[in-house]
């Protein structure tokens, strides 16, 4: 079990898991997705982050396997004992189980719980062999498990709240958030610096979006340095319902690796899923603890991501939604897609904005391609102009889904 663990959750603190040691021996584990259809909720698998949700009509309950915490309904609450994968099963503690869904039915599969003390291959055995038992979820599954969808309660339609909130409104405060600034120069090509790049296509995307009737707002338009926790405070203040920080990319290679390296890359946030993305938030993030901000971080561990991840969850869509406007605006640029052009990370910039957020990294400023684009007039206006395109589709996006919700 331990060494299940400590392989998925290499970077997890020694603290948890003495804590899931000492108490393994007393707890009881239910089999996850049978619970799921004794509280008529409907079961979803993601593999490859190791989370599983159930959800009802009135509730949402996202776990993580090793992690001692679950986001019910938004909120992050500790467990009696992390959720763990042995076997093929999901497993989640008796205890929890029943105090997340204490209207669950307990059927004959899931009646006799499983104690952490049994060996899991007779306790699997038995789940298996049971008619109500689903097929175990695979550890190598390449894509999230379902149950059917006529397991979920109908939803009671409710009318939609007086003050809506960033994500369910219609969009209408953008904000720019040009990357760095003033001290701070950000990457720097041969010609040129990041922070003065980023600016002048801010501004130039500010006035095609005023085009267009957008009340924009932008955390700097001048030469002057704002931590990375005031850009996204303003960005609150202003109440905006989409934030996006402009930056540039670069890397640190030989001559004729930089000349390999280039292409634009939009990034939201969510926890980093190869190397590469997490040392771009690295460097992003060094700006804080350079200038010693307060509470700065160049990285996150995984329950402060379980919990950060909780509490954005309502705009992760959005900012996903926006992102493939994004990818659909800009290809065909001079500029072209790096790899599959979308990552995430734990990005600071955007770790305090309340609403749909993206980092979008323009192009490679150790690129001499990319940056002699970057800083002409016209590479900045065509770039501008299709960050104006992705919002507006976006908009358009967003007032077409709250048609069918009859908003």
């Amino acid at each position: 079990m331990k060494k299940l663990v400590a392989t998925i959750f290499a970077c997890f603190v020694c603290a948890t898991f003495a804590w899931g040691a000492s108490n393994a021996a007393s707890v009881n584990f239910l089999d996850a997705e049978i619970l799921s259809k004794d509280a008529g909720a409907s079961f979803h698998w993601f593999p490859i982050q190791k989370t599983f949700i159930l959800v009802t009509a009135k509730d949402t309950a996202k776990f993580a396997v090793g992690i001692p915490f679950v986001s019910h309904n938004s909120n992050v609450m500790e467990l009696a004992a992390s959720p763990k994968l042995e076997n093929g099963h999901l497993w989640i503690s008796r205890d929890d189980a029943y105090k997340l869904f204490p209207n669950a039915k307990p059927s004959s599969s899931s009646a006799a719980p499983v104690s952490s003390s049994v060996t899991q291959s007779s306790s699997s055995a038995t789940l298996m062999s049971s008619s109500s038992a689903a097929p175990a979820p695979s550890a190598a599954a390449p894509a999230a498990v379902t149950t059917p969808a006529s397991t979920i309660p109908a939803a009671t339609p409710v009318a939609p709240p007086k003050n809506e909130t960033a994500g369910t409104r219609e969009v209408k405060t953008i904000v720019i958030d040009p990357g760095h600034g003033g001290k701070d120069t950000g990457a720097q090509g041969k010609k040129s610096n990041e922070k003065d790049i980023v600016l002048a296509i801010g501004k130039l995307l500010k006035k095609e979006l005023e085009k267009e009737g957008f009340n924009v707002k932008m955390t700097r338009d001048k030469d002057v340095f704002i931590e990375l926790g005031q850009r996204a405070n303003l960005a609150n203040q202003w109440d905006g319902d989409l934030f996006i920080s402009l930056h540039c990319n670069a890397i640190d290679a030989t001559a004729e690796r930089k000349k390999q390296v280039k292409g634009y890359h939009v990034y939201v946030l969510r926890a980093p899923e190869s190397e590469e993305d997490k040392a771009i938030a690295r460097r992003e993030n060094k700006v804080a603890t350079l200038y010693g901000e307060k509470n700065a971080k160049e990285e996150l561990s995984p329950i402060e991501w379980f919990k950060l991840e909780a509490r954005l969850e309502k705009y992760k869509q959005n900012s996903y939604m926006f992102t493939e406007e994004m990818l659909k605006a800009m290809d065909g640029g001079k500029i072209r897609r790096q790899a599959g052009g979308v990552g995430g990370a734990g990005f600071m910039v955007l770790v305090g904005a309340l609403m749909p957020a993206v980092l979008f990294e323009i192009g490679f400023i150790s690129n001499p391609e990319d940056e002699a684009y970057m800083i002409t007039d016209k590479g900045q206006k065509d770039i501008a102009v299709r960050i104006s395109k992705a919002v507006s589709t976006y908009k358009a996006a967003v007032h077409s889904y709250r048609e069918t919700l009859g908003r």
